[in-house]
């Protein structure tokens, strides 16, 4: 069996209400449904949401609701957390063993820049490599090399966010946007992962534990998770170069 998995809570810290803003006439979370019904692999859809908008809404894609618990509903919790609820709901809920699924896709309903095809493209790789973990959609984002990257210090100086010895010889290195080769940004559209993945989150990479250790990408552009409101003209963007037109 493949499921989808998506996750959106009601509130949002820093964009408020992000999730079921709207673009081109639908709501962000509106994205990632219509993307896993229309792929050929997917066999059922689910939404851990504790937005009441959200799970009503879902229901007309055929998704299914699992209630998120208050305390993994809030800023401080984790996606990997959200993610390992709603995989053991799923397996109660369909009395599912870990044997009986292929690959669970999992989605975030602030993430609107997916396609079918983005996911049975990742479905597809792992198929055809029975080592890889999952497959994620990545963008290549060469102006957010990391030698770019800074932060204040406690005299609110910029310093480098990451040691430029990290990358090698300090004195040899530059940020022009391509000196360093491509950046590529897992842009959290799509993650395909086998269920080893969320059954044993401890053995994974940080900082997105559900991937596991050996990653794959997606080819994609211009992916991303929504957390601002300037991000919504580039997904609308996006959208339309994808193929989707106004509701």
């Amino acid at each position: 069996m493949i499921f989808a998995l998506m996750m959106g809570r009601a509130e949002s810290t820093g964009f408020p209400g992000k999730n079921i803003k709207k673009v081109l006439g639908r709501r962000l979370f509106e994205y990632p449904l219509i993307a896993s019904k229309k792929s050929r692999y997917v066999d059922k859809i689910f939404v851990s949401t504790d937005c009441p908008i959200i799970a009503r809404i879902s229901k007309k894609y055929g998704a299914i609701h699992i209630k998120r618990p208050r305390k993994l509903a809030n800023s401080k919790a984790l996606g990997e957390h959200v993610y390992e609820h709603g995989y053991n709901e799923i397996k109660r809920m369909l009395n599912l063993k870990e044997k009986n699924i292929e690959f669970i896709i999992l989605l975030m309903a602030n993430a609107p820049t997916i396609t079918n095809k983005l996911i049975n493209k990742g479905i597809n790789i792992l198929r055809k490599n029975k080592n890889f973990d999952s497959a994620v959609t990545t963008s290549i984002y060469n102006m957010w090399s990391p030698l770019r990257a800074r932060k204040l210090n406690k005299k609110n100086l910029l310093r480098p966010f990451v040691p430029f010895e990290t990358f090698g010889n300090p004195q040899t290195l530059n940020c022009d946007r391509d000196s360093q080769g491509n950046v590529y940004y897992a842009d959290m559209s799509v993650s395909v992962v086998r269920p080893r993945c969320i059954e044993n989150l401890k053995d994974g990479l940080l900082p997105q534990k559900w991937m596991g250790k050996r990653i794959a990408p997606i080819p994609s552009w211009g992916g991303c998770d929504v957390d601002y409101e300037w991000q919504l003209p580039m997904v609308e963007f996006w959208l339309k170069k994808s193929g989707y037109r106004k509701a």
